[in-house]
């Protein structure tokens, strides 16, 4: 983590966002996703964010999506808000961009548009964090806890993880980070991600995880098959 944490939408922003569907991506605030941009229509999506307020919004498309992936599928009314951190184009005509999740956002309506990729109006979905401190750091130390549990002596002792499981992050970013990192269903992640109540979301994660600790069983590899490979993570076809 670092000085994009503070990141948050420009004093303009009038909610209206491009569109990036992706069929096994949910984007969470407080995470950063490395993407591989080369689609025609997503690299004139890439142009048009770089030359202003460098902002993507990653949304997941709905089931049966294969029968119109070339038109305009249908897609979760519940999206993240990106904003392009890092950009190095390849010289082939693509582009390898990272991307910091910023705010949670609900589709109000898509819009007709003349640009080659899609737009819409949305409205920001805004934390409703749990006002009893003492109660939420008692839910913090729980999350932790399970979420320690589920990583290997080798990987706990790295510096991105000592970092994530010593700071007194708030725990709406705790759980917004751990449900990123670990290899939930994508309708279990885009339910966490549309849930505003930060205690609602806390409870449905543990409850996620307690349930992937309980039923994993030893595979050969060193990660747990609960958690995600990697740091960064691996580059996502568009």
């Amino acid at each position: 983590m670092g000085h994009w944490e503070n990141i948050g939408l420009p004093d303009d922003f009038d909610g209206v966002v491009r569109l990036f569907p992706l069929p096994n991506l949910v984007l969470f605030p407080n995470v950063i996703q490395a993407l591989h941009i080369f689609e025609p229509r997503y690299c004139e999506m890439l142009s048009e964010a770089l030359e202003s307020d460098r902002l993507i919004t990653m949304a997941i498309l709905d089931q049966g999506w294969e029968n119109s992936f070339h038109g305009q599928p249908k897609i979760s009314n519940v999206v993240c808000i990106g904003r392009i951190i890092s950009h190095s184009p390849t010289g082939d005509g693509r582009h390898n961009i990272f991307l910091a999740g910023i705010q949670r956002a609900k589709i109000v309506e898509e819009l007709e548009v003349g640009t080659s990729f899609r737009q819409a109006r949305v409205e920001i979905i805004e934390d409703i964090p749990i006002e009893d401190e003492a109660k939420s750091e008692s839910c913090r130390d729980e999350l932790l806890s399970i979420f320690r549990a589920m990583i290997p002596l080798e990987v706990s002792g790295s510096k991105t993880f000592t970092e994530l499981l010593t700071r007194q992050l708030p725990l709406g970013v705790l759980t917004d980070v751990i449900a990123y990192a670990v290899n939930l269903s994508l309708a279990t992640k885009q339910y966490l991600l549309g849930e505003p109540n930060v205690e609602a979301r806390y409870r449905v994660l543990v409850d996620s995880l307690t349930t992937l600790v309980e039923n994993d069983e030893p595979t050969g590899d060193t990660l747990p098959r609960g958690l995600r490979r990697g740091f960064p993570p691996p580059f996502s076809a568009n």
